[in-house]
């Protein structure tokens, strides 16, 4: 009786539990990023990449400005936004073996759906931007809109600072000869030589959404 009463209790607690745990890959629950996120979190670890993405996505954060922003309702590059790309792009072709993921986000003006396609065209904006700026497209691994659900600012009002991308370090170029070797800590304490190469003049980029997103 009592092995009966502790196996409904464990299948109640088992109900109780959030149906996408069912559902998800294993680590999901820490992850609240798009689908595979979690498979590569846990592929990183094991592979004993995961702590040199880190100094290394710590590194690109500190070195180059990691955000741009754009108008209300636009995917459009602005001048300031072309020259952080520039830099950007300046300092992610220092480092071939790594991968990069750009993520779009708006503020919170329009519907879900609306802002969650233009996130994804701001993102798009800059991948093609840095691929004009000699960053191979295949190191650019995904683009991923927010849309509006990770504003930096909460307000319904219109809100620059919301309107961004974000550019981050997600991983190692798997074929690279250094990343076959496992010199990932080679790769992250690279010097980095600020004048190796020159950054392109600005150029328009970007193209402008048609809507009531923000």
């Amino acid at each position: 009786m009592q092995r009966i009463l502790i196996l409904g209790a464990s299948l109640l607690a088992l109900a109780a539990c959030d149906p996408q745990t069912f559902d998800s890959e294993a680590g999901a629950q820490i992850d609240s990023g798009s689908f595979g996120n979690a498979t590569m979190h846990n592929t990183m670890v094991q592979s004993g990449q995961m702590p040199y993405v880190l100094d290394l996505g710590k590194r690109f954060a500190e070195e180059v400005p990691s955000t741009v922003n754009f108008a209300f309702d636009r995917a459009q590059l602005d001048a300031e936004a072309r020259r952080t790309l520039d830099r950007q792009a300046h300092w992610i072709n220092q480092f071939p073996e790594v991968r990069f993921r750009v993520y779009g986000h708006t503020d919170l003006v329009g519907s879900p759906s609306y802002n969650y396609q233009l996130g994804l065209r701001r993102a798009n904006a800059v991948v093609n931007y840095l691929v004009s700026r000699g960053v191979a497209r295949s190191r650019l691994e995904a683009l991923v809109s927010h849309g509006e659900t990770q504003p930096l600012i909460v307000t319904q009002a219109p809100e620059r600072r919301n309107r961004r991308t974000v550019t981050e370090v997600s991983g190692f170029v798997e074929n690279h000869p250094t990343v076959l070797n496992g010199q990932y800590a080679r790769v992250v304490f690279r010097e980095y030589v600020a004048s190796a190469t020159r950054p392109h003049p600005p150029t328009s980029g970007g193209g402008a959404s048609l809507g009531g997103g923000g």
